[in-house]
Order: C-alpha cells, then sequence, then structure tokens
C-alpha cells in the first residue's frame, strides 16, 4: 500500500530501467541491489525473472515479502562482507545507490552475458539538495568509464548524464545500460539480408 508514511511504495519503475528491461529476458536471475520498497524488484519478478531484492532496511523488505518471484535479503552492503561471492546474475538493477568499493563485486557477481542497469546521482546534485556528500555523488564520466574499464569492459548500450526532473524533482543523475562482452548485443544481422 501507498501510504503517506512510506510514500515509495508502489512507485513505478523508473522510465531508464523500463526503458532497457527488454535487456533482461524472462527467467533471468536478477539482482536488484539497494532495492528500497522493491519497485524495481516487482517489475523485473512481474516481467518472469527470479530476482534477488537486497537491502538493509528491513522494514522496507518486508513490503515485498513474500511476492512470487522475489527472494529478500537484508545486508548491509557498506559493513559486511559481500553476500554473493561466487555468485553470478544475468542482470544487476541498480538505483539511487553508490558505495564505490563494491564495484569490484558487482563486475565479478554479473554472467558475462548479463545486463547491467544502472541509475545514480552525480557531482551538481549538490545543488539540488540530498546527496549532497561527494561519497554519494559519481564524477563526471565516472560511470561510464568503469563499465568500459579492462580486461572486463562491458558494451554500452546507452550512457546519459546530467540534469533531469524525476517525479518532478531536479537531480543530476548518470544512467547507464550495459551488457556483458557475450551477450547477444546488437543483434546478428542475417547475411542473406543484407544489402
Amino acid at each position: 500500500m501507498n501510504t503517506p508514511s512510506n510514500p515509495h511504495v508502489g512507485l513505478a519503475p523508473s522510465p531508464w530501467i523500463a526503458r532497457f528491461a527488454h535487456l533482461v529476458p524472462a527467467g533471468a536471475r536478477v539482482l536488484d541491489l539497494a532495492c528500497g520498497f522493491g519497485r524495481h524488484s516487482r517489475y523485473f519478478a512481474a516481467r518472469g525473472t527470479q530476482v534477488v531484492a537486497v537491502d538493509r532496511d528491513a522494514a522496507a523488505l518486508a513490503t515485498i515479502a513474500g511476492t512470487p518471484g522475489i527472494d529478500i535479503l537484508q545486508a548491509d552492503l557498506e559493513s559486511e562482507p559481500w553476500p554473493f561471492r561466487g555468485r553470478r546474475f544475468d542482470a544487476i538493477v541498480i538505483s539511487h545507490y553508490l558505495h564505490r568499493p563494491l564495484f569490484p563485486d558487482l563486475r565479478a557477481a554479473l554472467h558475462p552475458d548479463g545486463t547491467l542497469l544502472y541509475e545514480t546521482f552525480a557531482q551538481g546534485n549538490e545543488a539540488h539538495g540530498r546527496p549532497a556528500n561527494p561519497d554519494f555523488l559519481l564524477r563526471p564520466g565516472e560511470l561510464l568509464a568503469w563499465a568500459m574499464a579492462a580486461p572486463e569492459a562491458l558494451v554500452v548500450v546507452a550512457f546519459e548524464q546530467g540534469w533531469v526532473e524525476p517525479g518532478g524533482h531536479p537531480a543530476v543523475m548518470q544512467r547507464l545500460a550495459a551488457v556483458g562482452p557475450a551477450h547477444a548485443w546488437p543483434p546478428a544481422v542475417d547475411a542473406g539480408s543484407a544489402a
């Protein structure tokens, strides 16, 4: 239920995440990192994926407990060991969360043909409110540079950075849609149909 005390419950998925959701096939194993009240977990579960929704907020996780297609895990990703060592996911979804020490773990957890959908706040956002701490704001081009770094560079499908108004509130963000090097992107072209 969407109540004044929980305004995030029932929110629609981010337009960026929804725009590139087609890169995540039905049946995929999806990690929704720092999922909050689970708007993206619900969205992907409804699309036929199996989601692991992780957050440190037990009350937020309780709002999606028991939802078909979603397994929840309460974990503090910033003070506890990475809970997915040795596991891989077909897709990782991150929205409004940044903890740079997790970057190597994220890369290791993404299947070679997997999809990464990531959006979070960037420098310049401090002029519009929270977050304003530089630890939680991407530097210009930082998300793109990380995704393209060797030796495990991802194939960038789309990237944007700059001023946006999500939900009518101004913010400065970076957004990335990328796939692993083994992903079938771009789609194969039938040589017989080429002009």
